[in-house]
């Protein structure tokens, strides 16, 4: 997989296919272009244009972790047990007209850090770019997401107020849902209008264990 990254660049900044391959350590254009087909679906010439997800898996304190970024910025950050965690997945490559590998990304560094230091209480505000396709109103509810002081808490009702438009609460939770970036845009942070917790596909004992982290350290 390592090679395959490594390979698709070096094509995708013009090197030939031919130089690629033997520099890199494969055989054959034969054995090549099996291991590519059985990655991106299609020979290397057809897929220049493919955007590459790097893709990590590190532990925390709280369960393990899947983080994926392309060269623009994060745009997964994931318990590795969330529910329909491949759906994501899926609908991050059709959006970017992207191949998710592993591989080496600064962004999936810098997140690693932060995330540990967030974890510990020692950090408040993450400095990630993101990179987060999305629907206009999703778009706008995960921007609302982020407003969201940490330490604090808001209900569905707030965010569709904030959003001028107080009737749209169902919608709101919804696209809350779809949010893939754990922690840096909070929908942790988003509880029932009776102060329940509801609505965390990272499981409801983990959203408790977040709030009262913040709420311990916010003061």
């Amino acid at each position: 997989m390592l090679r395959i990254n490594k390979t698709y660049n070096q094509i995708k900044g013009g090197n030939s296919i031919t130089k690629t391959t033997f520099g890199l350590g494969y055989d054959s254009h034969s054995g090549f272009n099996e291991r590519w087909k059985s990655i991106f679906g299609k020979a290397p010439k057809d897929t220049k244009d493919k955007t590459i997800i790097n893709i990590i898996r590190f532990s925390t304190k709280i369960g393990p972790m899947f983080a994926c970024a392309t060269d623009k910025g994060l745009c997964l950050l994931e318990f590795t047990d969330r529910r329909m965690l491949e759906t994501e997945f899926q609908d991050l490559c059709k959006r970017l007209n992207a191949v998710i590998i592993p591989g080496k990304n600064k962004y999936l560094d810098l997140v690693q850090t932060q995330v540990l230091e967030y974890l510990e209480g020692e950090r408040k505000d993450f400095t990630i770019p993101l990179n987060t396709p999305g629907t206009e109103f999703q778009q706008s509810v995960w921007k609302v997401l982020q407003q969201i002081p940490y330490g604090e808490t808001w209900s569905y009702k707030q965010q569709a107020i904030k959003l001028n438009n107080p009737k749209a609460v169902r919608a709101v939770a919804t696209a809350n849902g779809y949010n893939r970036i754990a922690f840096i845009i909070p929908c942790h942070r988003v509880i029932g209008s009776n102060g329940e917790l509801t609505g965390y596909r990272g499981g409801l004992d983990r959203k408790k264990w977040l709030l009262d982290l913040e709420q311990n350290f916010s003061k």
